[in-house]
């Protein structure tokens, strides 16, 4: 078995239907064909059983915030899943729900005339409750596979409290982790599937315009049309393209210009990690490979530190800290801690500091309308909404900024969360994630420490000020980019 143990949950404790007419591979949060633990684990089954493999990928547009642009990114993926599910023999139903509930039943229909079903099991949005109200309707062999990250979630029994504890953690047991999925899993794949009669009838394919970005078809759907579409293509070709931009051309200056608006030195990937249209591993061995690294060069040490354990350069040492560590301890935390988006879920000291200076009165006071209109006193947060609202992103380093002055503009710490979230799950290609929850919640003293001195508003949370970062980092060509008239 190629997919490790600690990778796989069992839904429905079922054997394998021997008369099932194919393998299906419910495709709902690893959106790919490449580096997929999960795929690998539908190829396993269909090759065990000598069944033909059924890749099901279904859009509906009932979840949370959907609007014109994260359908347009996901279908962009399902144009590309499609065209590489064509080339390789393999059957590839995608499904777009015309409306709320359309697609019910959809699973079930499909789960009927299958040996085995496998999934993705992630911790994130509405996915758990997903695979809750699926295991009932699933009475063959059913399983979860975790792909999430380099260090399965199963390797962990509890929530860390902070980054550091997490990466100490991972020094000491990523290494018999380290097993990388198959970068081409359809190559192996067995024939091609045949769909149940009737089901696409019931339940037709997601049309040509819809996969070829026609605004018209996009304009049909129930969702929310204020948001458009971004700049950025969705899909797996354009995550591809955009890892071997990065590798090629930003790489090696990734320490020193990361935090510079000014210079864009960021990867830009977390969409499309996000949007499972690439994943960890897939980054990791392209940054390994350009480096000549493999697993010999990890140091013994275990002491947590950010720099020196991987052996590689610093520029790679850098990226793998936001790529593993960072990224990595919000999906522990969403997998092992209660309500962990919750304000409750805040550390006891940033409750109670945010708690005694509750009452403190603000300079300055805005309402959600005015956040999201970027209409605030303040040039370099107005810029930072603009990017967001604009292009669906927010550079790294000015996200920190832009939650703690919401947390400084906002009547109270809960109504501080409430706004970020709200305008983050909106507009963020990268919103709704566990890596994008912790960053707003971070800002209010998640994953962080205790700071002095103690200020007004903040008390003991980490303070941040425009003026501050824009004596720090580049940010005169960000202002006039994404300035009123930008």
């Amino acid at each position: 078995m190629s997919v490790p143990a600690t990778r796989l949950r069992v839904l429905t404790d079922a054997p394998p239907a021997p008369r099932g007419r194919y393998v299906l591979y419910w495709m709902v949060a690893a959106r790919r064909t490449r580096w997929n633990f999960a795929l690998d684990r539908a190829r396993e089954w269909a090759e065990e059983l000598g069944k033909p493999l059924l890749i099901f990928e279904p859009l509906g547009v009932g979840y949370p915030f959907a609007c014109d642009r994260f359908h347009r990114f996901l279908l962009d993926g399902m144009a590309d899943n499609q065209a590489a599910c064509r080339a390789a023999g393999v059957a590839y139903y995608p499904y777009a729900e015309p409306e709320p509930g359309a697609g019910r039943g959809l699973l079930a229909a499909l789960a009927e005339s299958a040996a085995a079903v496998v999934t993705d099991d992630t911790p994130a949005f509405f996915y758990p409750a997903l695979r809750r109200a699926a295991a009932p309707q699933v009475t063959v062999r059913f399983e979860a596979v975790d792909g999430n990250g380099l260090l399965p979630l199963g390797a962990t029994d509890r929530a860390f409290p902070t980054a550091h504890s997490f990466r100490r953690f991972l020094q000491k047991a990523l290494g018999e982790h380290l097993l990388l999925p198959a970068a081409e899993p359809l190559a192996a794949a067995p024939g091609r599937a045949r769909l149940p009669a009737g089901v696409t009838r019931r339940w037709p394919h997601a049309s040509a315009g819809l996969l070829a970005g026609d605004p018209l078809a996009l304009a049909a759907l129930p969702l929310d049309h204020s948001v458009p579409p971004g700049p950025l293509r969705g899909g797996a070709v354009a995550a591809q393209e955009r890892l071997d931009a990065f590798v090629t051309e930003r790489l090696d200056r990734y320490g020193e210009d990361r935090n510079h608006p000014d210079r864009d030195g960021t990867s830009g990937l977390s969409p499309y990690l996000h949007f499972g249209h690439g994943g960890a591993h897939q980054v990791f061995a392209r940054v390994a490979a350009a480096e000549g690294w493999d697993e010999s060069h990890l140091a013994r040490s275990t002491a947590g530190s950010r720099t020196g354990w991987w052996g590689a350069s610093a520029a790679a040492e850098a990226f793998w800290d936001q790529l593993v560590t960072w990224r990595e301890v919000g999906f522990n935390g969403l997998a092992h801690g209660r309500r962990w988006d919750r304000y409750e879920s805040l550390p006891p000291w940033a409750r109670a500091t945010l708690g005694a200076h509750a009452a403190d009165p603000r300079p300055y006071t805005y309402s959600r309308a005015e956040l999201e209109a970027a209409a605030t006193h303040d040039p370099l947060w107005n810029a930072a909404q603009r990017q967001l609202v604009r292009e669906g992103r927010l550079h790294n380093y000015l996200r920190m900024l832009w939650g703690k002055k919401v947390l400084e503009w906002s009547a109270s710490p809960r109504e501080a969360l409430a706004t970020l979230l709200y305008l983050n799950d909106r507009y963020a290609l990268d919103g709704r994630d566990p890596n994008s929850l912790s960053g707003v919640l971070w800002c209010l003293g998640r994953y962080d420490r205790a700071w002095g001195p103690e200020r007004p508003i903040f008390g003991k949370i980490r303070y941040l000020s425009s003026a501050n970062t824009a004596r720090k980092v580049r940010v005169r060509e960000y202002l006039e980019r994404y300035g009123p008239d930008g």
